[in-house]
């Protein structure tokens, strides 16, 4: 809970320049629902890890170069990613009313509110950006959803109809919490770890709006996971129908063709992170690689191989067995 004395003070998890990478902070850090309240979120998040960037989602001085204004690959590899981020945010804001609505205590709704919060901010800002990019305001919520119409069809719209069964249907809290933290999030995280790694180098702007979300992914799955330990502790009984739910949502994914559609922009950010090269340089998208010599499989591949690691971590913290976690990610 946070007290007045910590009032001022911004945690590490919260601090924008000490705070750990998404990867490393939902491994490693334990948060539960207690410590997220409503007065953290006021304090550490609103205060703290978004201090001179509320309105954008970076800072005044952080630039958008002019290349991402004009047409070519890397515009349209960065409309495409934020068009579809956007979106999928949207989309959770309006799935996490349901959450909030079933809570079973204070500290759960509290934090489930504040991830609404989160999720609302995280859809305006890749939204704002793509005005900063040079789409049009007036026409932007409309142009995002012919763009990604197939996306929302083929990927996003089944996940909300799973995720919306098991809580506004089934009112199973814990189930839900589940869906969204280890099913949705758990596959989209790597990605969005992806994405800073990705765009830090060549846009100032995009790469804080991408380091933003991530600070608040990381408390999303810590929390989500403590609460789903804690459920399991009291009620060791639920493992087999979360173990259902797992195993559902896993084949679920495994029907999705999400990779068409992320290979496809990794495509065009591949044609123009080359034609940027000089502002790459050696950059190491991840230890020991430079992004210049890494393809777009690669690249998706990398993020499938975080996705599995998290998971496994993630899931061992929860008390869950080894052979319900096995092949949970593609």
């Amino acid at each position: 809970m946070t007290t007045e004395q910590d009032i001022g003070r911004v945690a590490r998890e919260a601090d924008w320049d000490d705070a750990p990478g998404l990867l490393d902070g939902a491994m490693e850090l334990t948060l539960g629902p207690a410590d997220c309240d409503l007065p953290y979120w006021i304090t550490q998040v609103a205060q703290g890890t978004l201090r001179g960037r509320g309105a954008k989602g970076h800072a005044p001085e952080a630039a958008v170069p002019q290349f991402l204004r004009e047409p070519g690959p890397l515009r349209e590899a960065l409309i495409l990613e934020f068009g579809f981020r956007g979106l999928a945010e949207e989309l959770a804001t309006r799935l996490l009313s349901d959450y909030v609505a079933i809570a079973p205590g204070i500290p759960e709704m509290e934090f489930y509110a504040t991830q609404l919060i989160d999720e609302a901010r995280h859809a305006r800002v890749f939204r704002d950006h793509l005005v900063e990019l040079g789409m049009p305001a007036a026409t932007l919520v409309g142009d995002i959803a012919e763009l990604a119409a197939d996306y929302r069809r083929q990927i996003l719209d089944p996940v909300v109809d799973f995720t919306r069964n098991i809580v506004r249907e089934q009112a199973d809290f814990a189930g839900g919490v589940a869906v969204f933290a280890i099913v949705i999030e758990g596959v989209l995280a790597p990605a969005a770890e992806l994405s800073e790694r990705k765009w830090t180098p060549l846009s100032p702007a995009t790469g804080e709006i991408s380091r933003g979300a991530a600070i608040d992914e990381i408390r999303h799955l810590t929390v989500a996971a403590t609460i789903l330990k804690d459920h399991l502790s009291a009620h060791p009984q639920y493992l087999p129908r979360l173990a259902e739910i797992l195993r559902s949502g896993r084949e679920l994914w495994d029907r999705l063709p999400d990779r068409p559609f992320v290979l496809h922009r990794e495509e065009l950010f591949q044609k123009g992170m080359l034609a940027h090269a000089e502002l790459i340089g050696d950059y190491e998208i991840w230890p020991g690689v430079r992004m210049l010599d890494t393809t777009p499989a690669q690249r998706y591949d990398m993020a499938e191989a975080w996705t599995d690691q998290m998971a496994a971590t993630r899931m061992a913290y929860m008390g869950i067995p080894a052979g319900i976690a096995a092949g949970q990610q593609r």
